[in-house]
């Protein structure tokens, strides 16, 4: 009786304290789904949870955003889990060595990757609000894992904006202001990165520090939820073909036991959903697929609405789509997906263990030689993802050759680096390295090839048997070297020019105001052979400077670069280094165009480029007032990829464009800025002509999207050529394989075409392209450099810096900033 008794009690109180807990409308002082609520307040409902809450909440700070503003993650859960969270974590991973009998499901729900689907932050909170009162009884076998604000950056430039320019009150016509949100949208985050496209690549700020948690906990269930066009019915899992072959058939099942329960409450609601379209499950950086990759059952969840929705909005039905109503359905989703977690907490926990035991891969290793600088770049992102890795112990191994495509031997070192699948991570490793991505539908949503060997430009084979490694955890590709040789007697240092590393010591020199040369031509010094683009450092150059020797040798440490010291500038062979072939490097002035037509995607690239990797200063140009900008302060104008550039180039200002280049200036243009270009009679380049005849008829009615695709290429790798002696590829060999993101197809220059497709090198390495689109890209220009006047305009069709985890592009790119003159 007395154990009754004070269970009663217990049960008495906690009811009270749910009565008492604030609801986010109570707490924030209007009805959730009226306004929308800014960051700061969000994080304030959160802490006042965890402190009211403390035994079922917790939150944990893990990062800040470029902006300033915080990330954060809450645990709900019952108090008896809170109380043994530490616990249910180490039991839990401990289901990846198949270990322990955990049985608490782990289900983490992001919300707000992109800041302008702006329901999910708010249906967080009122789903975490129902978890803690009237849905406590998923909690008793579940960890809930919340991270309300993905992107808190982008999701401030939206709010910001809609309340800067919504009507009052709001209007529900769409055509109003505040259903049309400027260039500078808040989809992306600070840096315009899509980071629902960065999981597995980490390239921003917010993907680095979130995968540091991910890692600790793996969950059973992940969902991200987001937003689509405002007469989009809402869209849940089953996602859609193809599926990757890794993705187990639990995985697959149990999608289809969720959605079938969201089907459920959905249809007693009469609400409109579709399941199995368009979201399929490959790219692997993406919210959903990434989780799938390490285990858990990713999904992604899509309500209508996005930036153009506001607080409400007619469709073109004529129905009004209110915030209230985006967040109910989220909400709802939400908590049926916990429901059904709740439900199966024991089979999720068996079904993982299952997903972490051994694979048969085909592939049973990764081998990869190659730049030291490249491997370091790579040994680092393996490492965020916590992939094991080694070096080769043998002399040689075989497989398929990623260059070649054939089965060939590669020689092997104590610098061959080893990725094998007989490891934890080892479905992430197949998705990461497969030389090419088996399709079950050539119709995916997003690039159908990324294998790493290819982004990083390294020599691989994918073997067939185990390569023999040592797992030395302190050995690193480019250890950092003595440099004690930088001393007041030395002529000049040399420095190597063949990686993206290269180029971030040459920014840092170039920042601290040394000055530097570079070899036009191959040299010989003391028994060594540099290539072209090789640096050259002079005491001579530099004799004003006082801080030369000191900073020269800081600034070589930190970036890892042996420095080859010279007491003579005499050569072996080629040209000593008083020579016109030995030319200074300019300490260029670079513009970069934003604002519409540019691509704010495209943009962010190139900024992101410029101040987190290269770091380089930029100028940031606005079309808005470009008219009124002096080009001649600038030595480099980039035109980033854009639709409609042809309209933002009247007559005049395509003129004075023309004179800028004619007189020095160096334009950089990339994707569909090439278009306006190629319409100027006076510049060479021109699109390539197609044969109209041999263009198949789609049919118009209930066209079949198999046939259009035929004309798409679809994110795929083709091996290019390349003229490996045009400054533009110095410290390239004389193939590049270049990540091809569509059909544009421009002819040969007559004089600068450096990267280019034979006739005989249209079948993709990787990655689908549809037969028409590969006839159309023969003989076509992938990267050139046309001389103007005293100028030159530099054509990069595909993107060398896409989404920045395309790493062997990035040096064509400083080639561009640097070499080319």
């Amino acid at each position: 009786m007395k154990f009754l008794l004070s269970l009663l009690i217990f049960s008495i109180s906690l009811t009270i304290n749910a009565q008492d807990l604030k609801s986010p409308s109570e707490f924030l002082g209007y009805e959730l789904g009226t306004q929308f609520t800014r960051h700061h307040r969000v994080v304030d409902y959160y802490e006042y949870l965890a402190k009211t809450e403390s035994t079922r909440v917790q939150l944990e700070n893990y990062g800040e955003t470029n902006e300033g503003r915080p990330l954060f993650l809450a645990y709900i859960s019952s108090s008896e889990n809170i109380k043994n969270l530490d616990n249910i974590q180490q039991e839990h991973l401990k289901n990846t060595e198949g270990q322990g009998n955990p049985t608490t499901a782990i289900v983490w729900m992001s919300y707000n990757v992109h800041g302008n689907e702006s329901v999910s932050t708010e249906a967080s909170m009122k789903t975490v609000y129902e978890l803690l009162t009237n849905k406590s009884e998923y909690l008793k076998n579940t960890v809930v894992i919340i991270d309300p604000c993905m992107n808190p950056d982008g999701r401030e430039r939206y709010v910001n904006w809609y309340y800067q320019f919504k009507n009052s009150p709001n209007t529900v016509d769409p055509n109003s202001k505040e259903h049309h949100e400027p260039w500078l949208n808040g989809r992306a985050n600070h840096y315009m990165f899509d980071l629902n496209r960065d999981w597995a690549w980490l390239t921003q700020a917010e993907s680095q520090q979130r995968i540091k948690l991910y890692n600790k906990w793996l969950p059973h269930v992940h969902v991200d939820f987001h937003e689509q066009g405002v007469d989009n019915p809402y869209y849940f899992a089953p996602a859609a073909e193809p599926f990757h072959e890794v993705i187990t058939d639990f995985q697959r099942e149990f999608q289809t036991t969720v959605g079938k329960n969201h089907a459920k409450y959905f249809d007693a609601n009469g609400w409109f959903y579709f399941t199995k379209e368009v979201f399929d499950l490959l790219y692997p950086s993406y919210g959903d697929t990434y989780p799938t990759y390490n285990g858990s059952i990713g999904m992604t969840y899509e309500q209508g609405g996005s930036g153009r929705a506001g607080l409400a909005v007619t469709t073109s039905l004529g129905d009004t789509l209110t915030l209230k109503d985006r967040v109910l359905h989220h909400h709802t989703t939400g908590l049926s997906t916990l429901e059904i977690a709740s439900q199966n907490a024991l089979q999720l926990n068996q079904e993982f263990k299952k997903f972490y035991q051994p694979k048969n891969y085909k592939y049973k290793s990764y081998v990869l030689n190659g730049n030291p600088d490249k491997l370091t770049a790579l040994t680092k992102l393996l490492e965020q993802h916590e992939i094991e890795y080694g070096w080769a112990t043998g002399k040689t191994a075989k497989g398929l050759n990623y260059s070649t495509g054939k089965n060939s031997p590669i020689k092997t070192s104590k610098n061959t680096l080893v990725i094998g699948t007989d490891q934890k991570k080892s479905t992430l490793v197949k998705v990461l390295f497969e030389p090419s991505t088996k399709l079950s539908d050539s119709l995916t949503y997003d690039i159908t090839a990324w294998s790493l060997p290819y982004a990083y430009g390294l020599e691989a084979v994918a073997s067939e048997t185990k390569v023999n490694a040592s797992l030395d955890a302190n050995k690193t590709a480019s250890p950092v070297p003595e440099n004690s040789n930088i001393n007041k007697e030395t002529y000049a240092f040399i420095a190597e020019w063949n990686s993206f590393s290269d180029a971030q010591f040459l920014a840092e020199l170039l920042n601290n105001n040394i000055k530097i040369r570079h070899a036009k031509k191959p040299f010989g010094l003391d028994g060594k052979q540099y290539e072209r683009g090789s640096l050259i450092i002079t005491k001579a150059d530099n004799k004003s400077n006082p801080d030369f020797l000191s900073t020269l040798s800081a600034v070589a440490t930190k970036h890892a670069k042996k420095l080859k010291a010279t007491l003579t500038g005499f050569v072996d062979d080629g040209k000593d280094f008083g020579s016109d072939s030995v030319q200074p490097l300019k300490q260029v002035k670079v513009a970069l165009l934003s604002g519409k037509p540019t691509s704010t995607l495209n943009f962010g690239e190139i900024w992101h480029f410029f101040e987190q990797q290269l770091q380089y200063p930029v100028t940031i140009l606005d079309t808005d007032y470009f008219k009124n900008i002096n080009l001649s302060e600038y030595d480099i104008l980039i035109l980033p990829d854009g639709n409609n550039y042809t309209k933002f180039f009247s007559t005049r200002r395509m003129d004075e464009l023309k004179d800028w280049i004619n007189d020095g200036g160096k334009l950089i243009a990339l994707g569909g800025a090439l278009k306006a270009l190629s319409k100027e009679d006076k510049f060479k380049l021109k699109p390539k002509e197609t044969d109209k005849d041999s263009i198949a008829l789609v049919p118009i009615y209930d066209h079949n999207e198999r046939d259009q695709i035929r004309n798409e290429i679809t994110g795929a790798i083709f091996k290019t050529k390349v003229d490996h002696t045009h400054p533009l590829a110095y410290g390239y060999a004389d193939s590049y394989f270049s990540l091809k993101l569509g059909g544009a197809a421009y002819n040969y220059l007559d004089k600068g075409t450096v990267v280019y497709l034979d006739s005989e090198s249209t079948t993709p390495a990787a990655g689908f392209a549809g037969s028409e689109a590969q006839d159309k890209i023969g003989e076509t220009l992938v990267f050139g450099v046309e001389e103007y006047g005293n100028g030159q305009l530099i054509y990069f069709v595909d993107n060398p810096l896409f989404r920045g985890f395309w790493e062997n592009g990035k040096l064509f790119f400083a080639n561009a900033l640097f070499m080319v003159d």
